[in-house]
């Protein structure tokens, strides 16, 4: 079920990004699929807990191929096509090794390694995909806020979500969460 979450969630940001046009939040630029991808950061990171590294990089070429897929059947530009697979390939890697690395609890592991994670793929996205280097679609003056804007709304996503695992943790004295148990949360990769 979580890997079907988390595919389902990629191609659902796919789909609301290419359906709504991008929220402005002040000087910021936010892409409506944004809201899904700092959540997505997280259900990568269920995926890794319960069936371990190796599998969860198979996992993420699955959900590349299905993204591409999906963008493209979307009518977007083979540009953005390749900024979204590029930004995707180098984020969720990161945000796998990262989570691999840290020996720590598990709600530090999906904060630090989703931030990382997050960062990047909207940096690299709006980079790629978005600037006058490529599409042109935002101008260079414009590329700092869109790229702020991507990362504080990923990780407020990603804040509220984490702020929720703490709490079901909590409640349920770290037992069968993510389907292991309570000495298993702190340092599996």
């Amino acid at each position: 079920m979580s890997i079907v979450l988390y595919i389902a969630g990629i191609i659902l940001a796919n789909v609301v990004t290419a359906q709504f046009a991008p929220m402005h939040f002040g000087p910021f630029i936010v892409p409506m699929g944004t809201f899904l991808i700092g959540l997505t950061f997280m259900l990568r990171d269920r995926v890794q807990f319960i069936y371990g590294r190796k599998k969860t990089y198979l996992i993420i070429l699955l959900a590349l191929i299905l993204s591409a897929i999906t963008s493209r059947f979307l009518g977007d530009t083979l540009w953005i096509v390749i900024a979204s697979a590029i930004s995707f390939l180098i984020s969720e890697s990161t945000d796998t090794e990262i989570y691999t690395r840290l020996k720590v609890a598990i709600e530090y592991k999906v904060f630090w390694s989703g931030i990382v994670g997050g960062l990047l793929d909207s940096s690299i996205f709006v980079i790629i995909g978005l600037s006058p280097l490529t599409t042109g679609i935002l101008p260079w003056n414009f590329i700092p806020m869109a790229i702020l804007g991507q990362i504080l709304f990923k990780s407020l996503m990603q804040m509220l979500g984490l702020l929720v695992l703490k709490t079901i943790l909590r409640k349920n004295n770290f037992e069968n969460i993510l389907g292991k148990k309570e000495g298993e949360f702190y340092g599996k990769s």
